[in-house]
């Protein structure tokens, strides 16, 4: 296996698993901690822009000749994906909230939908429940429901998205039959 940095970029750029296999493994943790640097996130979030940032370097990566100039351009990769994870979190947040608000100013409060939804979040686990309260109708942070309920914001935000998905299913499934 190429062990200085010429080789092993070189041998990346070709193609070479192996190569790839030894990257992943040297520079994962330095990665990881320029990942926590430049986003101040949690462990969910910074494996998120760890594992984009590697499919990055290993799709643009070419041969440098040295250790400062290849960890110089992946922390310049390592910062440019963690703006663009947080811009698109960004830009999801605001689409969820202008449907929160734009649903509660368009519709009255109690349509043919709303009682089947309360019906359908009721199913749920009482602490998802208590997430999807506090997230959409008290318009709380995923910070503040993750301190709320004793979880990291990657967990909040994984199991409001997947209760989300499962009732945009049964919603399909019951009204647009």
């Amino acid at each position: 296996m190429p062990q200085s940095i010429d080789k092993l970029t070189a041998a990346m750029a070709a193609g070479d698993s192996r190569a790839v296999e030894a990257f992943y493994r040297q520079y994962f943790d330095w990665i990881y901690r320029q990942a926590r640097r430049a986003t101040g996130r949690d462990e969910s979030f910074c494996l998120d822009v760890v594992q984009d940032s590697v499919l990055r370097v290993i799709r643009t990566v070419r041969p440098i000749a040295t250790e400062g100039q290849f960890r110089a351009w992946m922390q310049l990769v390592v910062r440019t994906t963690s703006l663009d994870l947080m811009r698109s979190e960004r830009r999801r947040r605001k689409r969820e909230a202008a449907v929160v608000a734009g649903s509660a100013d368009e519709q009255p409060p109690i349509d043919d939908r709303q009682p089947w939804l309360e019906e359908q979040i009721a199913k749920f686990d009482p602490m998802i429940v208590k997430a999807i309260e506090m997230r959409y109708r008290r318009g709380w942070t995923l910070s503040r429901v993750a301190s709320m309920l004793g979880l990291s914001i990657g967990a909040i935000d994984g199991r409001l998205r997947r209760a989300i998905q499962e009732l945009r299913t049964r919603a399909k499934d019951e009204f647009d039959e």
